[in-house]
């Protein structure tokens, strides 16, 4: 049996959980600032209003993250799985070995970062089962 987890500590937020808050903030940048300069983006499929908004959800998970909230860490894992299956499929379609490595690194890392966030929301909830006591 394994023991149980330990809830993180007052101001404790692992490695994983801080490279979680470091990819939602750059995602956030990026989409607000390629939403904001890419001309004509509508000729592109995309829409500046849908770009500010999904750079603002990017930019709520990452700030939900940095507080140890389990809702933030649980949304963020769900759009990495989302991205794992979705380069999973384009790398089924790579048509150069350049593009397939960039999918599998893809993959590796999104993988190895689900994986890490899956130890800190136990841990997250650990915490929250212990104070509702």
């Amino acid at each position: 049996m394994t023991p149980p987890l330990e809830p993180l500590g007052e101001d404790e937020r692992p490695a994983a959980l801080l490279v979680a808050v470091a990819v939602a903030t750059v995602l956030a940048l990026g989409v607000i600032v390629g939403a904001l300069t890419v001309h004509g983006l509508n000729h592109h499929g995309g829409s500046l209003a849908g770009g500010v908004f999904l750079g603002c959800v990017f930019a709520l998970l990452a700030q939900g993250m940095y507080r140890r909230r389990y809702w933030a860490v649980l949304g963020f894992e769900a759009l990495l799985a989302f991205q794992i299956i979705v380069t999973s499929l384009a790398l089924v379609v790579a048509s150069t070995l350049l593009a397939a490595g960039l999918c599998l690194l893809s993959i590796v890392l999104a993988g190895w970062l689900f994986w890490k966030l899956v130890r800190v929301m136990g841990r997250i909830q650990a915490g929250e089962q212990r104070v509702a006591r």
